[in-house]
């Protein structure tokens, strides 16, 4: 098994957060620095800053609010990350990412199984948001948005716009590229001031105050866990 798949069934953090460990060289396997797309047999010795990965905990699935301000990462010393921030008493790691300057709801969990799925583009999971941009739009600009656009990372895929305002409107994408919304923006000429996601798949930010967070309640995780056919 591929060391990332190893340690984000562990619960210990994510795959993409292994990578980082690896390349910071904080993981020995069988007294030996890790190297990337390490291959761990049954037996071998997976030490962590020197120190064994902890038993899986129960899991946790908590929905955010993030305010803008916060950076969805893991890594502790960047000042302003969102583990810091919520301060829970386990250890847990954001779902994806939600940049900087954005705000709203964002998952975090120990539970590395149900991030991988989520992640998984493939699968054409859900994201919905709110923008509101620098100036009024015509339509033009919304049929523009939802046939695909060529930003710097790829062409998008198709979505769902609806208009909310003059300069406001509903979007609901399946992919997760960096920075996706604001790059889709700047090739009309609009600037984008306000982003908040709203929805993940079946979670909802309905009635969390900004910079709150809850425990995903029962039926929403089982919901959330039958569509990623977990």
């Amino acid at each position: 098994m591929r060391i990332n798949k190893y340690i984000s069934e562990t619960g210990y953090c994510s795959r993409r957060e292994t990578v980082r460990l690896i390349q910071a060289g904080r993981i020995i396997v069988n007294g030996e620095l890790c190297k990337p797309n390490h291959d761990v047999e049954p037996g071998d010795i997976v030490l962590i800053d020197g120190k064994s990965i902890p038993l899986k905990e129960e899991p946790i699935y908590i929905a955010l609010n993030k305010p803008r301000g916060i950076t969805s990462t893991a890594a502790k010393h960047i000042e302003g990350n969102i583990i810091d921030f919520v301060n829970h008493p386990k250890r847990i790691f954001p779902v994806g990412r939600l940049d900087k300057d954005s705000e709203g709801l964002i998952l975090l969990t120990n539970d590395g199984e149900i991030v991988n799925k989520i992640l998984r583009s493939e699968h054409d999971h859900e994201k919905e948001y709110l923008v509101k941009v620098d100036k009024p739009f015509s339509d033009t600009f919304l049929k523009g948005i939802s046939g695909g656009v060529d930003i710097l990372v790829g062409k998008t895929e198709p979505c769902r716009v609806a208009r909310i305002s003059d300069d406001e409107f509903q979007i609901i994408l399946t992919q997760g590229l960096n920075r996706q919304i604001r790059r889709m923006c700047r090739v009309f000429g609009y600037t984008v001031i306000r982003l908040e996601r709203v929805r993940i798949m079946n979670v909802k930010l309905d009635g969390l105050d900004v910079g709150q967070w809850r425990d995903l309640a029962k039926e929403e995780l089982n919901e959330l866990k039958n569509l990623l056919l977990i």
